[in-house]
């Protein structure tokens, strides 16, 4: 087999403009803690121009389209980023469709919901549940995906069309998984790969282990994104376990590519994320690669041929 060379949909990525202070851990201080250590190297306006420059410098790589995902926005303007995004799309072209914020186990959720269902590019929400610091506090520290209230409001996504973007601990997929169960029409689409953030053997088993778990559930997706470790350049050779394994266990029909720019950009560049996935990627069918750079991600946010920046072939 060869590295892919058709049309990707980057299905996770970020923009600011840090004039309009819509995030407060971007421009207040002092620093909040964070995954991958020091972050002020992205303190900085991140806009269109600056995505499609990050994708241009990856040789090869057609990048026709993308998915924006919220960037905890100040909460009293809850709907702020919406707009803001929206009036970007419409000027730019970029994003494609976008991911809002919604806080699911708060009053008024009703209305919120449907206020971002409104937005024409709107496709789904994230709400960061929570969990435990270490595995072995999972049990004692459940997160907000068990709760009542919580979960009264994940069930009002799937009548409007919304779904889950799921950013929490590997060792809460279990929550996730009967989540899933429990509201089998509400499609959910764990982030960052399950954050395997400890490579070591016994870390990467129960990763394995809480990703087989979820997976058992048909309406949960994988991002294979956000795998960065802080400190070390992102490789193939780092990253083929991981990637891999994702790819094994959800199946190439139910996971895509992202990038999570420019948060990934502290310790990877654009073209080293997307190298690195082709070479790892390189020994799937060509319909295997294609389902996992364009076809998922086009299928799951549900991507108009107008909303691509370009034709891709049929």
């Amino acid at each position: 087999m060869s590295a892919y060379t058709g049309p990707v949909i980057d299905a996770h990525h970020h923009l600011w403009d840090l004039s309009l202070r819509g995030q407060p851990w971007l421009v207040d201080e002092p620093m909040i803690p964070f995954r991958y250590g020091d972050y002020s190297a992205i303190r900085r306006d991140y806009l269109p121009a600056d995505f499609r420059s990050d994708t241009a410098t990856a040789p090869g790589l057609r990048v026709i389209g993308s998915v924006f995902v919220e960037t905890e926005w100040r909460r009293e303007d809850s709907l702020g980023e919406m707009a803001w995004i929206h009036e970007v799309a419409e000027r730019t072209g970029v994003p494609s469709v976008v991911t809002g914020h919604a806080v699911l186990d708060s009053p008024g959720i009703a209305e919120h919901l449907a206020a971002i269902a409104a937005f024409p590019l709107a496709r789904g929400i994230r709400h960061k549940p929570g969990g435990a610091a270490v595995p072995e506090r999972a049990a004692a520290e459940p997160t907000l995906l068990s709760d009542a209230r919580w979960r009264e409001g994940f069930a009002r996504l799937a009548p409007l069309g919304l779904h889950l973007e799921l950013q929490v601990p590997w060792w809460h997929l279990h929550e996730a998984a009967d989540l899933a169960g429990a509201f089998e029409a509400t499609r959910i689409i764990v982030n960052h790969t399950g954050l395997p953030a400890d490579r070591s053997p016994e870390g990467l088993a129960g990763w394995r282990r809480a990703l087989r778990v979820v997976a058992e559930r048909p309406n949960v997706h994988l991002k294979v994104s956000g795998i960065d470790l802080p400190g070390v350049p992102w490789t193939a050779d780092l990253q083929r376990e991981v990637v891999l394994d994702a790819l094994d266990i959800f199946g190439t029909a139910r996971c895509m590519v992202a990038s999570n720019f420019p948060v990934d950009s502290l310790w990877a560049t654009y073209a080293g994320i997307f190298a690195g996935l082709r070479e790892i990627t390189a020994d799937l069918s060509a319909d295997e690669q294609r389902a996992f750079f364009f076809d998922n991600a086009r299928a799951f946010y549900r991507i108009d041929e107008d909303r691509l920046w370009d034709r891709p072939p049929d």
